[in-house]
């Protein structure tokens, strides 16, 4: 995305005290979103049956002790918690060591990300680069924890640490993708990272969810921001 795009993306203040969003009620809007999601997140988990068994061989090989599959409480729709789902790509002593490695944190506000986190595996390293990792999150859109396109969500801790007025974000179902995802991702501060939630909350539309899953692609393809 180029500096002018971004730049109108971001005309907005981004702290401004008792700022209201509202996001879009349409029923007709909702029902086709909802639908659209359940068709698509559907027929993409059974294509994606290959990759999983080949990636789950993968990570078994690499490191026998861990599961294939990580699931995550992260903070959705009304500050509701839910597991989110992603093919593990890190040691499966992760979190235990995340602790010891707060202190080289590479990313503002209460986000936690490190560009070459030692943690992640070989194999989590192409996934990653790719966003394999993400897709059994295809079975949270089915099921109706998430959408294709949202706000992406945060972990509980994470979450719980932003502002009353940040949490704005939890108006909207959680994505697999929105404007942080196609804007650079860990390129993003995290002020800038609110600020496009809020423009997706605010601008809401079919046409909306459609350009920013075709701008996935690319996004995806180019790999840019992903660590």
């Amino acid at each position: 995305m180029d500096g002018e795009s971004k730049a109108a993306m971001l005309e907005e203040p981004v702290v401004r005290t008792g700022a209201v969003l509202t996001p879009n009620k349409n029923i007709g809007y909702r029902f086709v979103k909802r639908t659209f999601d359940v068709i698509t997140s559907a027929v993409g988990l059974i294509i994606c049956i290959p990759i999983f068994l080949i990636v789950g061989f993968a990570i078994k090989i690499e490191d026998p002790k861990g599961k294939i599959f990580y699931h995550q409480p992260r903070i959705g729709l009304n500050g509701t918690t839910f597991y989110c789902h992603k093919l593990r790509s890190m040691c499966s002593e992760a979190d235990e060591i995340k602790a010891s490695l707060m202190g080289q944190n590479e990313m503002d506000g209460p986000v936690f990300k490190i560009r070459d986190d030692p943690r992640v595996t070989r194999v989590g390293r192409v996934i990653r680069r790719l966003s394999i990792d993400e897709l059994p999150q295809l079975w949270n859109v089915f099921v109706g924890d998430m959408s294709l396109v949202g706000p992406r969500p945060l972990p509980v801790a994470e979450e719980l640490a932003c502002t009353r007025y940040q949490r704005q974000r939890e108006l909207v179902k959680p994505g697999i993708t929105c404007y942080w995802q196609v804007s650079g991702r860990n390129n993003v501060f995290f002020d800038e990272w609110i600020a496009l939630d809020f423009k997706y909350i605010r601008e809401q539309s079919a046409w909306i969810d459609i350009k920013l899953l075709l701008s996935t692609v690319p996004a995806v393809l180019k790999a840019k921001g992903a660590s």
